[in-house]
């Protein structure tokens, strides 16, 4: 049996990570711990086998009083549990970083592939990618350091830019029809993906996506299907939204495109793509 301590308690991945490991009940032992505050420096991970840490500011903020927050808690607080968990003899150290490490959307075709370089464009994404390397730094043989880098997550109960454009499915009549792609990654596939990556004991850096790239308005249609509701897809405002890319941010989130190479995310060890993305929408709306 595996015993694996998920930090970070109540968050959206970490509670469905630890739902779904608790469904092999002979197979893993899951504990949570709560980063708030320094109680968690008292708890002691000599018993687990894996940390699976998640605790962090999961938002993007372009208010610089939130600078220092950001490293303090997504490089900061990441780089000492994992310390901690080796010092421990935690034999497997889990860290979840994200694609906003390469920067933001673009209006333009982009495919971050084996040879993009990370290039953050907000503390929020460098604050992912120094976590990232100074955790790296302490991986050896009885230590293996996972690195997972996610697009945008969701399902059932998610927040962030999902949920927003679940809400104005639910209630527009037209949506624009721009043609996009972006990766996403629903959190079955995820908890499968993390459960596959305990199982085999691996190390290095891992791109899990869904199989299939995502079009936002085809997203916001089958949202809508999933509550009855027809919406109607139109490409009038398509010249305006060109001419606001780069300058408006939220039309870069929503229409812009950010996209994984497909062979970037292949595993071989299993199959983690348990949800395809029709079926993700249903489980996420209804």
């Amino acid at each position: 049996m595996k015993r694996i301590l998920i930090t970070g308690a109540n968050s959206y991945v970490g509670t469905s990570v630890e739902k779904w490991l608790n469904k092999y009940p002979d197979k893993y032992h899951v504990d949570t711990v709560d980063m708030i505050g320094d109680g968690w420096r008292q708890k002691d991970f000599s018993g687990f086998d894996v940390v699976f840490h998640v605790a962090g500011i999961a938002h993007v903020s372009s208010d610089p009083k939130m600078k220092e927050l950001y490293y303090r808690v997504n490089r900061d607080l990441a780089i000492e549990t994992a310390k901690k968990a080796k010092s421990e003899g935690v034999k497997q150290f889990i860290f979840m970083s994200s694609i906003i490490i390469y920067g933001d959307s673009r209006g333009s075709n982009w495919v971050i592939d084996g040879n993009t370089k990370a290039n953050p464009s907000n503390f929020y994404g460098d604050s992912k990618l120094q976590a990232e390397e100074g955790i790296k730094v302490l991986e050896g043989e009885d230590f293996q350091v996972v690195i997972l880098r996610p697009p945008m997550i969701y399902g059932k109960g998610s927040k962030g830019n999902y949920s927003k454009l679940a809400k104005a499915a639910r209630i527009l009549p037209v949506f624009p029809d721009f043609n996009n792609e972006r990766s996403m990654l629903h959190i079955d596939n995820l908890c499968e993906f993390v459960r596959l990556v305990i199982d085999n004991e691996e190390r290095g850096t891992f791109f899990p996506q869904n199989a299939e790239y995502v079009k936002t308005s085809e997203m916001v249609r089958l949202i809508a299907e999933a509550h009855g509701k027809k919406i109607k897809l139109v490409k009038i405002f398509n010249p305006l939204l060109r001419l606001m890319f780069d300058k408006v941010n939220i039309v870069n989130k929503v229409f812009g495109n950010l996209v994984y190479d497909k062979s970037l995310s292949e595993y071989d060890k299993g199959n983690y793509r348990i949800r395809n993305f029709q079926e993700s929408i249903l489980l996420s709306e209804i």
